[in-house]
Parts: C-alpha cells; sequence; structure tokens
C-alpha cells in the first residue's frame, strides 16, 4: 500500500517548519486579527501539528441578557481558533478566507473561562476543514458549544 503525497501548503504559504509554537499562535492573534477580535482576550495554550487549544477568558462584557456567555463571542473565539490551528498546520500564517462556519449551542456557560479547541479534519492544497469544541476548563467532556468550519486559501 503506498502512502498518499503530502498536501502542499498554499502559494504564499510560510514554509512548512512544524507546528507552532504557542507564543507565535499569540503573535497570530496579535498581528492578523481585527481590534473587535484582539478585545476578546484570546490566548493560545497549545498548538500541534493539526489542532489548536485556545483560552476565552470570562467577561461581563461578552455576557448575553441572562448572564450567558454570548453566541457571538463564541463564533468569533471557534473561527480565530480555526486560524491558529490551519497556522499550526502549516508551519506559519497564511492568507485564508471563511467560507462556511456552523455552530450548535449546547448549554449555558456562564462566569467561567471557555477553552476552545479546534481539530483539523481535512488539510488540501487549497481548503480546509475544522470541527470546535468549545468547553469549560472543570467539564471538557462537556461541550458548551460545538462548531465546523471551511477555510479556503486564496490565490
Amino acid at each position: 500500500m503506498t502512502t498518499p503525497p503530502k498536501a502542499a501548503a498554499p502559494a504564499d504559504a510560510a514554509p512548512a517548519k512544524g507546528p507552532l509554537e504557542p507564543a507565535e499562535g499569540d503573535l497570530i492573534l496579535a498581528e492578523r486579527f481585527a481590534p473587535w477580535v484582539r478585545a476578546l482576550g484570546l490566548s493560545v495554550l497549545e498548538t500541534g501539528a493539526r489542532h489548536a487549544v485556545l483560552r476565552l477568558p470570562w467577561s461581563d462584557q461578552l455576557a448575553r441578557d441572562g448572564g450567558g456567555l454570548s453566541g457571538q463571542a463564541m463564533m468569533a473565539a471557534a473561527d480565530t481558533a480555526t486560524v491558529v490551528a490551519v497556522s499550526s498546520a502549516l508551519g506559519g500564517f497564511a492568507p485564508m478566507t471563511t467560507v462556511q462556519q456552523s455552530i450548535t449551542f449546547q448549554r449555558a456557560a456562564r462566569d467561567t473561562d471557555l477553552l476552545v479547541t479546534a481539530r483539523l479534519t481535512k488539510l488540501g492544497r487549497r481548503i480546509a476543514f475544522a470541527e470546535i469544541t468549545l468547553a469549560t476548563p472543570d467539564a471538557p467532556d462537556d461541550p458548551v458549544a460545538h462548531a465546523t468550519t471551511v477555510y479556503a486559501f486564496p490565490g
């Protein structure tokens, strides 16, 4: 049985050097995202060959009426975690764009940070697919939300 060839990185991607370090993921957050996304306070906890884990800190400013964390903040966190996961898989940031995102909210998150875990399910030359789980640190197996994203590499 032969092994399929490894997917090529987008033409303007950084040279493949292996997964990013979390500090490199934090640098992507600081340099590549709009100010309102940076205002979420996301930080990169872990990176790997096909995943990234970010922390979304609790903030009363992100709470909706009723005290739960807003869905908009969770969607933005899932989208952002995917960029870091794809960048880690490529060994550096490359231009990419979200072409699809879907999220299912499964329970409320109140007065707690969230761990946002993005795992790539497919990384091709022109497109990437990811699944994202948002969970509280004390209940990682009881998700607050589950998302999927599809990204395209322009050019």
